[in-house]
């Protein structure tokens, strides 16, 4: 409460960023507290609120002052853009210089997650931590096997201190071998496992970059790919994937860094990728935002801009990557080791984006969880560098975690009934990711965490998530279809990829529809349970009114009414997007208030599948769905394919 200046401001306006000058805006009092900026409207019917946390302030801009006050605008990491109007130039100094200070914590303790308290008992609080296990995560790879180890040459993080203190290494790398390796890889980051397929053996390893320079060899780094190689019995050969642009590769030769030399190593392909680094995604990202926040843009300026930030490209980028080591895990056999500067940004995002093409358990909601948890938090991406939760130096704040989250929502848009989860589950990620409310994504690395006791400290977020799945569960995921079983095979053809404004624009008025067809079919789920149940409970009735008047009531043998031919379908067998637009009930749901409000049942696949079939409206347009499912050139488009089902439709 101390850096506080002004607690509470009078008369305040929030202002409709999209047209701030027709109008004073909302009016009402500001309130600073040590943790959130909260603003409540004076209009007593409404009362509304608008609360903000303050880690999630990313800037605070005071402008020139005007005849009606002093304009403050406030940039939100979650991309909220707030326009507030102070009456005052003091008030509006000392909010503020407040702000300022409030939103740039110099210390972990001054973090959120450490004064955050929910209402639950410290047996509850550990047992959020208990509810990931990474180890039996490869269990269910089939790890350890007699091709690889868990390895306890980490513990203690003696070897490298921003990996796990538990890894998977070939069965025959021995610990001279190991260590040897990391003295010539960046932050001592040597090769490690992170994906195993069972079925062929292929792996897919990451580390950093070789201290190779011009000319530098080491031997046990050079043992450490063939033990990689040799763990793979059905290939001759393994890549190794740059995902940097090979102009940065060589440029960082003069640092004594570089990468491999294949004259060195035997049996191995060498890649370059061309992904940019921090710098670049971050500079594009900001140009991508400013062309989001433009008030009236034509559409020319809108595409020139988007077109000029280079943000899908980038986007394309780390996509192509993730499906050449997909491609070579699943369909050539081979192993993979991939590697970039240090290893914690462009790798993480790459081997995340193949492990979600190539198993389906990372695309439920619980195997994503577990997929952020092992390559991002336990492999040592540095999410408070990025994501600049500390007050620090800005060059090392980059999109790195948004930048993989939007190749999801890009992949969702291509295989709607492939993912468990939601774009509301990516969206809830993202806040979390930069809110500091729970401790997951804290400090750069899990040593950092345990030095914090990040874990008796704090609370999970993947608790919270899993708690409230229902609110995150994609309707149109069926673990029997087709996508969701196998490989997926994008395509990333130009005119796939597509602007997220669910992200980038979810707090503007007006830019989105009054109801996403996401939430169109929740509510439609909600209602057929209702009347499910309603259905159950007359069926209870005239069976008792049967068994006192002796009378038997039979049904209709053939109901021609559009809700008749609904619930005379075989549910049971929809597998393809035709089966929800083929029988839908032409009433819409009632009283419908908010998404937030709508909340999908716990039920089997089965009546998930009866629900979506059950309940639609035809006007709504729920059959003009815009999610295909282009797949590549090489790939076969099955009967139950989303592109064929859509087209029929």
């Amino acid at each position: 409460m101390e850096h506080i200046r002004l607690p509470k401001v009078e008369h305040v306006a929030l202002l409709d960023r999209a047209a701030p000058r027709r109008g004073s805006g909302r009016v009402g009092t500001l309130y600073l507290t040590a943790t959130h900026s909260i603003f409540v409207e004076n209009e007593a019917a409404a009362r509304k609120e608008t609360w903000v946390l303050h880690s999630l302030v990313y800037s605070v801009e005071k402008q020139a002052p005007t005849a009606s006050g002093c304009p403050l605008l406030i940039h939100c990491k979650n991309f909220r853009v707030l326009h507030f109007m102070i009456p005052q130039e003091q008030e509006c100094d000392d909010i503020h210089l407040s702000l300022l200070r409030l939103s740039q914590p110099e210390s972990y303790e001054e973090l959120y997650c450490f004064s955050y308290k929910p209402n639950a008992d410290e047996k509850e609080r550990r047992q959020e931590w208990d509810l990931l296990d990474l180890m039996a995560d490869f269990s269910r790879m089939g790890l350890p096997n007699s091709l690889w180890k868990l390895s306890p040459v980490n513990h203690h993080y003696k070897v490298s201190d921003t990996y796990p203190a538990e890894l998977f290494v070939p069965e025959c790398a021995t610990p001279p071998v190991i260590v040897g390796s990391s003295k010539f890889r960046s932050r001592g980051r040597f090769p490690a496992l992170t994906y195993y397929s069972k079925d062929n053996h292929a792996a897919i390893c990451r580390s950093s970059q070789p201290l190779s320079g011009f000319s530098a060899r080491c031997l046990e780094d050079e043992q450490m790919l063939e033990a990689i190689l040799r763990s793979n019995p059905h290939s001759d050969f393994m890549y190794v994937v740059d995902t940097r642009p090979k102009l940065n590769a060589i440029a960082n030769r003069a640092a004594g860094k570089g990468y491999e030399n294949e004259d060195n190593y035997s049996n191995i392909k060498f890649q370059f990728l061309g992904i940019e680094n921090i710098h670049v995604m971050r500079n594009s990202q900001q140009k991508m935002l400013e062309v989001c926040e433009l008030r009236s843009p034509s559409m020319s300026d809108f595409l020139e801009g988007l077109e000029n930030s280079g943000w899908l490209k980038h986007i394309k980028a780390v996509l192509d990557a993730g499906i050449f080591i997909a491609k070579a895990v699943a369909e050539e056999g081979v192993s993979v080791l991939v590697h970039c500067s240090d290893g914690w940004d462009r790798t993480a995002q790459v081997c995340s984006v193949a492990c979600v093409l190539l198993d389906p358990y990372y695309r439920t909601l619980r195997g994503f969880m577990v997929l952020i948890e092992k390559d991002w938090i336990a492999f040592g991406h540095k999410f408070s560098h990025r994501c600049n939760h500390l007050t620090g130096d800005s060059k090392e704040v980059s999109p790195i975690m948004d930048q993989f989250l939007e190749c999801v929502w890009q992949l969702m848009e291509q295989f709607p009934c492939a993912f468990e989860f939601s774009e509301r589950f990516l969206v809830t990620i993202h806040n979390h990711v930069y809110s500091c409310q729970f401790g997951n994504f804290i400090g750069n690395n899990q040593r950092e965490r345990i030095e914090l006791s990040v874990p008796e400290r704090t609370h999970s977020l993947w608790s919270y998530l899993w708690t409230n799945r229902a609110d995150y569960v994609n309707p149109l995921y069926r673990a029997n279809h087709s996508q969701s079983q196998g490989v997926l095979r994008p395509s990333t053809a130009p005119h796939i990829f597509r602007f997220w404004r669910g992200l980038y624009n979810r707090f503007d008025h007006g830019v989105h529809p009054r109801q996403s067809v996401e939430d169109y079919l929740r509510a439609i789920q909600e209602e057929t349970q209702q009347l499910e149940e309603q259905l159950a409970s007359h069926k209870q009735k005239i069976s008792q009114l049967e068994q006192e008047s002796g009378i038997t009531w039979k049904a209709p043998l053939c109901d021609k009414s559009p809700t008749g031919r609904s619930l005379d379908t075989n549910l049971g067998v929809a597998n393809t997007p035709q089966d929800y637009t083929a029988g839908f009930i032409t009433s819409s749901p009632h009283q419908l208030e908010t998404p937030d409000s709508i909340l999908l049942p716990h039920n089997s696949n089965q009546s998930k599948d009866s629900s979506l079939s059950n309940g639609s409206d035809q006007e709504s347009g729920i059959a003009d769905l815009s999610c295909r499912s282009p797949l590549s050139e090489d790939s076969p488009r099955g009967p139950d394919s989303d592109e064929a089902a859509y087209s029929t439709a």
